[in-house]
């Protein structure tokens, strides 16, 4: 109830503030970046993308920009509920607090590694596979982001058939009026945790770079759970001329994290800190070079072409069971039980080219934009090898792998897309994306007993358009309907755990995503996007906890069947201070981002002995349904600081909605809520200190439960925990 009174006194005050609108700016937007004494403090005021930018359009689209800042989210720690808290709608899954992963889902997707969302970094996908193996292991540190770019399911047609729509980081260029420019910023805290990020970048004649190197280590909030990374970019531009450029970017991560097990209800309740597991360890490792090409052909014409590789390793060995089967001794080897060794190999290559043309239509001028994609990708996963009976991280094997696979994806894919501006201020804007995806697999499985082989060739096209009115010079009326496409992946095919079932006969999902929304901002003082949306998801795969013969409870991954998120989404900003004053110099800002989703299966059942249970009802698994972020900015020429509340509703880990598992592999969810504070001063022109502390109440509470990895079971949230840094920048 309290939500619904948030929620109504934003639109409220919305209303009240709209009186205004006779004498609002004839500005656009805003100005992204004021100068203020002796920093610059960026303004939140474009909350959505333009209308066309660079050789994409985004005009009628569902769009978001978040502009990283240390005063408002922990950058230092990558703590995603505070970087993505002014996105509406955005589940976070708190798989650990190193933060050293984005899992994040929309509107019914799976959080797990976003592998429903299409992850970019200036452009180019990030994403180990798309269709084959989609979880996106690689994260930049955001310090070293200039910006994040969201767009929800309509990014389909230029980016994708993923249902999550489209997430893209957009890296820093650094200081170009300098050869040689410096910035570092050291930050430590509780639990032995330090951070470090060293950047540089210049420029000298046609030449410029920028370049970072961060590590982060840790011993955890809880027991077992210690971690280091280490995060590199590069980026070395040439401007041949006025016209064109090339640049070199080479990125990569490298990190290694203690596995402290999850839990059962019960565990979970007598003491979240507790660790089921000692001797876990999970190890990833991604290398992505690009090469990045951009020309303008004319005044109104763009080509852009990305050829990027993506080679990596993700490594794991690990004891896995039940959270209350205890890692014990085994009396009869006078050992440990010996653990579990997985191994997976990446090498993936992807072209993209891209081509914008503005053209004269009547009195008015249109847009076009088309592409072409093309992607390789080669997976050899080696999985339940026999590994040794030690507690430190070692991938030596005992016996061979069970599973030792080859995976090869290759897609091909077109898409076009046009806004016709039929007037000067209403746009229709209609596309359509064609994919052709060939997977397959071939190896032995059952500890090499069973040969298998497999092979699967789609080809499918992707329709949607996009409508956009513009009421004024700040305000519009968007809306747009665009097909979506999730083939199953590897994973789902392969079980992940002795307590995990495949079914044979999955089927890819298909589906569409809608929205209709009002958005833009009053005298700059009233920030606003009020959006409803409609999500239609067909043959939703998913997991159904069942029984066996043997009265042994066990997760089922099957078509689950149809299912629908629809709700509303509102974002609202008001600068308190400068409703009084608008030429201060300081703010008081307040936000709200509010999501009311309510995700349902409308058809599928499950069999329960000779009895089918219909699932027309149940809600979509891990979708809560509210999700609210508030925050209080206070920000002047040196000082900027965000108090922020957090409040995620109850959701469901599996299908049929189970309640209560003595597994703790399955259940509910509960709702939680929890506060951030971030802080940051900026003095003497070059330097900054900052500080933060996450769950400021030390709330109780977690957001997923997990049949696989880093599991299985509950994997409680970090209670209270703070860091502290100091930054130079000359």
């Amino acid at each position: 109830m309290k939500l619904i009174y948030t929620g109504f006194i934003f639109t409220s005050l919305f209303t009240l503030t709209n009186r205004y609108a006779a004498a609002q700016s004839k500005k656009d937007n805003d100005t992204s970046i004021v100068q203020l004494d002796s920093i610059r403090i960026r303004e939140s005021r474009a909350k959505h993308l333009p209308d066309v930018s660079g050789t994409y359009i985004f005009a009628g689209k569902k769009t978001f920009t978040i502009t990283p800042d240390a005063g408002r989210a922990n950058l230092a720690n990558s703590t995603i509920r505070t970087i993505f808290a002014t996105v509406p709608g955005v589940n976070v899954w708190e798989m650990s607090g190193n933060g050293f992963q984005v899992n994040i889902g929309t509107r019914g997707t799976d959080t797990h590694r976003s592998n429903e969302t299409n992850v970019r970094q200036n452009g180019y996908n990030t994403n180990s596979d798309l269709f084959g193996y989609p979880e996106a292991h690689y994260v930049p540190q955001f310090q070293a982001v200039q910006e994040i770019q969201i767009v929800r399911g309509s990014a389909a047609l230029q980016f994708g058939s993923q249902f999550g729509g489209m997430v893209n980081y957009k890296m820093k260029e650094g200081d170009t009026s300098k050869v040689l420019g410096i910035e570092s910023e050291q930050s430590a805290g509780s639990n032995h945790y330090f951070n470090s990020f060293n950047a540089v970048s210049g420029k000298s004649g046609k030449w410029s770079y920028y370049g970072y190197f961060a590590s982060r280590t840790g011993d955890g909030w809880r027991k077992n759970s210690a971690f280091n990374g280490q995060w590199f970019y590069g980026n070395l531009k040439y401007q041949f001329n006025a016209k064109g450029s090339i640049a070199l970017q080479f990125s990569r991560v490298n990190f290694r994290e203690q596995d402290a097990g999850g839990l059962t209800d019960a565990q979970f309740n007598a003491d979240r800190q507790q660790s089921t597991r000692s001797r876990n360890y999970f190890d990833p490792e991604i290398n992505i070079p690009a090469l990045l090409f951009n020309y303008n052909l004319g005044k109104r014409s763009k080509l852009e072409v990305t050829s990027h590789f993506i080679i990596g390793e993700r490594n794991s060995v690990q004891f896995l069971n039940n959270p209350n089967v205890a890692d014990t001794v085994n009396k009869k080897l006078n050992t440990y039980n010996p653990r579990q060794v997985d191994r997976d190999y990446y090498t993936g290559f992807t072209t993209e080219a891209r081509f914008l043309t503005r053209y004269q239509l009547g009195n008015q001028t249109s847009t076009f934009t088309s592409g072409l994609r093309y992607f390789i990708e080669g997976t050899k996963r080696d999985q339940k090898g026999t590994g040794t009976t030690g507690s430190d991280y070692d991938l030596t094997l005992v016996n061979p792998y069970g599973i030792a696979l080859n995976l090869h994806t290759h897609n091909y894919a077109a898409f076009a897309e046009n806004t016709f501006q039929i007037t000067s201020r209403f746009s229709v804007t209609p596309g359509a994306r064609y994919e052709i995806i060939n997977t397959s697999m071939d190896g032995v499985i059952d500890n090499a007993t069973h040969y298998v082989a497999y092979k699967n060739n789609r080809h499918f096209p992707l329709f949607g358009t996009g409508l956009q009115y513009q009421l004024t010079n700040s305000s519009q009326l968007y809306g747009n309907i665009s097909q979506a496409y999730r083939p199953f992946s590897y994973a789902n095919i392969i079980p992940g755990n002795d307590l995990a079932i495949v079914d044979p006969n999955l089927k890819d999902s298909r589906g569409y995503s809608a929205d209709l929304g009002y958005r833009g901002n009053i005298n700059n003082i009233f920030n606003y996007d009020f959006d409803l949306y409609y999500v239609y998801y067909g043959n939703r795969i998913g997991n159904l906890t069942e029984v066996n013969a043997n009265k042994q409870t066990y997760i089922y991954t099957t078509n689950i069947g149809n299912g629908v998120a629809k709700g509303i989404e509102m974002f609202t900003e008001l600068s308190l201070w400068k409703l009084f004053d608008k030429e201060s110099v300081q703010d008081i800002r307040l936000f709200n981002s509010l999501s009311y989703n309510h995700a349902r299966y409308t058809s599928g059942s499950i069999t329960a002995g000779s009895t089918n249970i219909s699932l027309n009802g149940n809600w979509l698994e891990g979708t809560p349904t509210w999700i609210n972020r508030t925050g209080l900015t206070y920000l002047n020429q040196h000082i900027s600081t965000t108090l922020q509340f957090s409040y995620v509703g109850k959701n469901f880990t599996d299908a049929n909605n189970t309640v209560f598992n003595p597994t703790g592999l399955s259940g509910i969810v509960p709702a939680y809520h929890v506060f951030d504070w971030s802080f940051n001063y900026s003095f003497l022109q070059h330097y900054h200190v900052f500080s933060n502390i996450n769950n400021l109440l030390n709330a109780k509470y977690f957001t997923r439960r997990i049949t696989i990895l880093p599991g299985p079971g509950i994997l409680p949230a970090d209670g209270i925990t703070f860091n502290v840094g100091f930054g130079v920048k000359i």
